[in-house]
C-alpha cells in the first residue's frame, strides 16, 4: 500500500485560511495598548494640528490613547523611515503630508521607499494654500502682469528648496508663464512678514498662517491652490478660475502604517479614521485650522499617493530639482 501523501495545494490553502483567520481575529482585538503616532514636523505646524484634531476623536473610538511623538530631521525622512522599519503590528502610525510624495523625487537615501514601505490608511484633510501677496496686487492678473512687464523682477517666499510651498509656487509660475526668484525662509510667517515689508512679492501659505493677516488687511489673498474654492475664503478664486490651467496643488495630510501591517488592521483604522474625519466636532475643528476634510478608502488613498509621487516627480524634473 502506498503511503498517503497530503495534497500540497490543499495544505497551502489551509495554511492561508488559517493565517487569514488569525489576522482577522487580531484586527478584531486590535488595539489592546496605546498607539504611537510619529509626526515628522514641529509642534504647532499645520500637519501636527490637523493630525491632533483627528487623533482626539479617533482615540476614544479605538479605545486606546494615541501618543504623539515628534521625529524631526531631513525634511521628514527621519520620522518616516522610523515608521517604515517599525514592527507592522498597527501600533506605530505615521502622520505625514504631500511632502512624502515630493521627497520620493527630491531625497536620495531617505531610508524608505514611499511606494513600497507604507500602507496608506486614509487622508484626513486638505489645507488650501493661499496666494498671499503685497497689497498693491489686487488680483492674480495684476501679479502676472507685473511679472511679464519686468521678467525676473518678481520674487516669492517658501519654507525651503524642494518644500511644498516651493513646488506650488513653481507650478503656478509655469502655468502663468512668468519668471520669479525663489527666496527660502525658515518658516511661512517669516516670508509673510517680508511681503508686508514690500521686499517679497508673494507666497503660497497655509490658510491658518496667512488668514489673520489677510483678515487684518495686511496682505492680499489673490487665489487658492486647490481645485475648488476654500470654504474659509469663498470669494477668493482658485488659480484655475483665475485663468491658469494645471496650476492647482493639494497640500494634503494623511495617515500611514508600515507596509506589512495586516490588512484587516489597516482597513479597520481606515474606517475609524473616516468616521472621525466626518464627525461634526472634527470638521468644526478643522475649519478653524483652514483645513477641509478628505474622504477616501485605504485603496483609494494608496492610488492617490502613487499618482502624487508621479505628478510631483514630473514637476521636480521640470524645474530642475535634483535629488540630494
Amino acid at each position: 500500500m502506498r503511503p498517503h501523501r497530503p495534497n500540497v495545494a490543499s495544505l497551502f490553502f489551509a495554511l492561508a485560511l488559517g493565517a487569514l483567520a488569525a489576522s482577522s481575529a487580531a484586527a478584531q482585538d486590535w488595539p489592546t495598548r496605546p498607539i504611537r503616532a510619529i509626526v515628522t514636523v514641529s509642534a504647532g505646524s499645520s500637519t501636527d494640528l490637523v493630525a491632533r484634531a483627528v487623533f482626539d476623536a479617533l482615540a476614544p473610538a479605538l479605545g486606546q490613547p494615541i501618543v504623539v511623538e515628534y521625529r524631526l530631521g531631513a525634511g521628514g525622512a527621519v520620522g518616516a523611515a522610523s515608521v517604515a522599519k517599525a514592527e507592522p503590528d498597527g501600533y506605530t502610525l505615521l502622520a505625514h503630508s504631500v511632502a512624502i510624495a515630493i521627497m520620493a523625487s527630491t531625497v536620495l537615501n531617505a531610508g524608505y521607499d514611499a511606494r513600497k514601505d507604507f500602507a496608506a490608511v486614509a487622508p484626513i484633510a486638505n489645507v488650501p494654500l493661499v496666494l498671499a501677496a503685497q497689497r498693491k496686487y489686487k488680483t492674480v492678473a495684476d501679479l502676472v502682469a507685473a511679472g511679464k512687464a519686468r521678467p525676473g523682477a518678481l520674487n516669492y517666499a517658501s519654507v525651503g528648496y524642494g518644500a511644498t510651498a516651493h513646488l506650488v509656487a513653481e507650478r503656478f509660475r509655469i502655468a502663468a508663464g512668468i519668471e520669479a526668484q525663489h527666496i527660502p525662509f525658515k518658516g511661512a510667517p517669516e516670508g509673510l512678514t517680508e511681503i508686508m515689508a514690500g521686499r517679497i512679492d508673494f507666497e503660497f501659505s497655509p490658510l491658518g498662517t496667512a488668514g489673520p493677516l489677510i483678515d487684518g488687511g495686511k496682505l492680499s489673498a489673490l487665489a487658492v491652490s486647490t481645485k475648488h474654492r476654500a470654504k474659509a475664503l469663498p470669494n477668493v478664486p482658485t488659480t484655475i478660475e483665475a485663468g491658469f490651467p494645471n496650476s492647482d496643488f493639494d497640500f494634503w495630510i494623511g495617515l500611514f502604517l508600515p507596509a506589512k501591517t495586516p490588512r484587516p488592521i489597516v482597513d479597520k483604522l481606515s474606517r475609524e479614521t473616516m468616521k472621525a474625519v466626518q464627525s461634526p466636532a472634527v470638521q468644526e475643528r478643522l475649519a478653524t485650522l483652514g483645513a477641509e476634510p478628505m474622504v477616501m478608502t485605504a485603496a483609494e488613498f494608496d492610488a492617490y499617493l502613487h499618482a502624487q509621487i508621479d505628478e510631483t516627480g514630473e514637476l521636480t524634473r521640470q524645474i530642475g530639482i535634483k535629488p540630494e
